[in-house]
């Protein structure tokens, strides 16, 4: 039995030893060094200098590349994070990317990237995170990242993305994250996006928006984890409809700055997390519920630039009030 114990007890030190030697010497996946030295030859000067050697994972002394993040698969190792942002990148996006098929997280942010995403991006099934705003991205968004079903984060603000919404980002099941506003987008809001039960923040903001917040939340059961909606600076029309009441989870509700006409037809204790409520630079008209200024958690309420006609504002209310005399219809 003593015999066994130590030739098994060797057994696994040799084994550890023949683990630790493999993960030493691996090599990089050639398809991801490949894909990497195509990107390294045609980004800015900023980035080069910081990538030495021509395995991005790390050769011998050399250190993996700045933004690159590796991980050991067998008997290889493949790049799972590219994050290069705010170093002014010029250019049209990187194809090569697309090509690092074990991606999880591809960020770069804050550069001046040009052209359209290529449709190519949706071979990137194991992505998560996906942070391309502070460009100058153009043409239309790929509906191929609907193919990117682990997607939980989708950043592609600030950008000059034309088009419509593309209906295929309803089946993303994992999205938490739709980041959208400050864009050139048209069209109707898509409501499919109302069957997404895991996203939280939606902010399609800043962008040319038609449409009405009825067509949006249509669907029964719509949006059931949603926290943040933005809809601001569109030209949206229509009024708010009692549906709203149904997003229960719902914290921050940003309308400012639509065509939106019509009276407030909830109350507050209907949307109990009710934290910020943006109403300013529409059409509505009505009263704003007296129990809007009493909320335990409403922290402000933005009314301005509407046809409000006064209601009551109890004194000591903790909550920032923007309003004018001006923007009462008596």
């Amino acid at each position: 039995m003593l015999r066994l114990g130590v030739s098994t007890g060797f057994s696994s030190i040799i084994l550890l030893f023949c683990l630790l030697s493999v993960s030493v010497h691996c090599k990089t996946l050639k398809r991801d060094v490949k894909a990497l030295n195509e990107i390294k030859a045609s980004l800015g000067w900023r980035v080069v200098y910081a990538w030495v050697g021509d395995d991005p994972c790390g050769d011998g002394d050399l250190p993996a590349w700045s933004g690159v993040t590796c991980s050991t698969q067998g008997d290889y190792r493949v790049v799972t994070e590219l994050e290069v942002y705010a170093v002014s990148i010029v250019g049209p996006f990187p194809t090569a990317v697309t090509n690092l098929l074990d991606l999880t997280r591809l960020d770069l942010h804050n550069n001046k990237l040009t052209g359209p995403i290529p449709p190519q991006i949706g071979r990137l099934k194991r992505l998560k995170i996906l942070n391309l705003r502070w460009n100058k991205l153009q043409d239309v968004i790929p509906p191929e990242i609907g193919e990117l079903k682990k997607l939980t984060h989708l950043y592609l603000s600030f950008n000059s993305f034309k088009g419509e919404i593309p209906r295929e980002l309803a089946n993303l099941p994992e999205l938490q994250h739709l980041h959208l506003h400050q864009n050139r987008l048209i069209g109707r809001i898509p409501h499919e996006l109302g069957s997404l039960q895991n996203l939280r923040h939606l902010d399609v903001g800043d962008n040319h928006l038609v449409g009405t917040i009825r067509e949006l939340i249509r669907i029964d059961g719509c949006f059931p984890a949603l926290r943040n909606l933005y809809l601001n600076n569109n030209y949206l029309t229509g009024g708010i409809p009692t549906q709203l009441e149904n997003l229960t989870n719902l914290e921050i509700l940003h309308l400012s700055y639509n065509k939106m006409s019509g009276i407030v037809p909830f109350g507050p204790a209907h949307i109990p997390k009710l934290t910020y409520l943006y109403l300013d630079h529409n059409q509505f008209s009505g009263r704003i519920p007296d129990a809007f200024y009493k909320h335990p958690y409403l922290k402000e309420l933005y009314i301005e630039g509407n046809a409000f006609k006064p209601g009551v504002n109890p004194i000591g209310v903790h909550k920032v009030l923007e309003l004018s005399d001006s923007d009462f219809l008596f």
